[in-house]
């Protein structure tokens, strides 16, 4: 499967964003679904994560209650909703892809996720 991330852009402080994940290629449903962030200067950091089925997700502290991590298995798409943005959500974000079989318990770094689309970048302005 081939990932391509796109929605970002800038944006002020308290605003809403919605990135999309689309998929080509193999099977999407046979895959964890992940978002990553890395800011200038900063290691890439874990956001969410979805399960194949889109039952169940994972978020990091820092974005828990403002992101929402969804999926669409009949369009090969993912979603990350991300509301009442601030600026140290300012990054590059990357959705990424794994088995489940393999990624559920490393999920929180970049090094298990062996499917990796290009970025998109989010700026918020203060």
């Amino acid at each position: 499967v081939q990932l391509q991330a796109s929605g970002g852009g800038l944006v002020q402080a308290g605003d809403s964003l919605r990135l999309t994940c689309a998929a080509s290629g193999q099977s999407f449903s046979a895959y964890v679904l992940g978002w990553f962030r890395q800011a200038p200067g900063k290691e890439r950091e874990f956001v969410a994560a979805i399960r194949r089925s889109g039952g169940t997700a994972y978020y990091a502290d820092s974005v828990k209650g403002r992101f929402t991590v969804s999926r669409d298995n009949t369009k090969g798409a993912g979603y990350l909703q991300m509301n009442s943005l601030k600026p140290e959500d300012t990054a590059v974000y990357y959705c990424t892809a794994a088995p489940q079989s393999t990624i559920l318990s490393t999920m929180w770094t970049a090094r298990g996720w062996n499917i990796w689309g290009q970025g998109t970048l989010v700026t918020v302005s203060s």
